[in-house]
């Protein structure tokens, strides 16, 4: 598929993101219908047990971090050991948007000051979940890069569904043990896409080919068309 053809799906995911976080925000800031919702949808899903400990467990830092440093390695590696010109790029935009994560979330967590669920200690600052977004982000951003470099079609939709499989199960224990509301790992899967949007379009960049006269250009060498500099 043209990279062309790839942005407008993506521009129209990120666009669909921003929106409903900003919507779910609103309404947590407000204590609107929604959170009502939320609330009874919780208590209905909440029964901790040891394999909701064990999935929310997916979510930890110390699990999914050494994923996504394992998998940047490895296309780092590949990327230079192929000759690629700017094979630092899809495992710095994976690193980036794991370091925002954080940046983002403690501010929100600050800012919306919401209560966890009855199944917590009492405390505030559970909004959005932080460990959902670790999930989305490291899982998420290990498979795009990853992508990159299969061929099979099946192994490439078997890595998709682990993802898939990895981030639905730390969002579900999230919830089934009752560490989140499920708005709170909703709103940390449209926070996650948006940062994976970038991950994609670096990774779309640094596969496009380096023309000659870009070269020049990024080597501060003048070019015919752009005269001395």
């Amino acid at each position: 598929m043209p990279v062309s053809s790839r942005r407008r799906p993506l521009t129209a995911l990120v666009g669909l993101s921003v929106l409903l976080f900003a919507l779910i925000t609103w309404q947590v800031l407000a204590d609107g219908p929604l959170v009502g919702v939320d609330e009874r949808l919780s208590r209905a899903l909440i029964h901790p047990d040891r394999l909701s400990e064990l999935l929310a467990d997916l979510g930890n830092v110390q699990v999914a971090l050494p994923v996504l440093a394992l998998a940047l390695a490895y296309v780092a590696w590949r990327g230079r050991a192929g000759g690629r010109d700017r094979w630092w790029l899809p495992p710095l935009a994976g690193a980036l948007a794991m370091v925002l994560v954080p940046a983002l979330v403690a501010p929100l967590k600050e800012w919306t000051d919401r209560p966890g669920t009855p199944a917590v200690p009492v405390a505030v600052g559970y909004y959005p979940s932080g460990h959902t977004a670790t999930a989305v982000v490291a899982y998420g951003a290990a498979t795009l890069l990853l992508l990159g470099l299969l061929r099979s079609p099946a192994v490439r939709r078997v890595l998709v569904a682990c993802c898939m499989l990895l981030v639905l199960g730390a969002s579900y224990g999230l919830v089934r043990r009752g560490y989140h509301w499920p708005l709170d790992v909703l709103a940390s899967w449209c926070l996650g896409a948006v940062l994976l949007a970038g991950v994609c379009r670096a990774a779309d960049r640094a596969r496009r080919p380096v023309t000659r006269s870009t070269r020049r250009s990024s080597s501060g060498t003048p070019s015919s068309r752009s005269g001395p500099s």
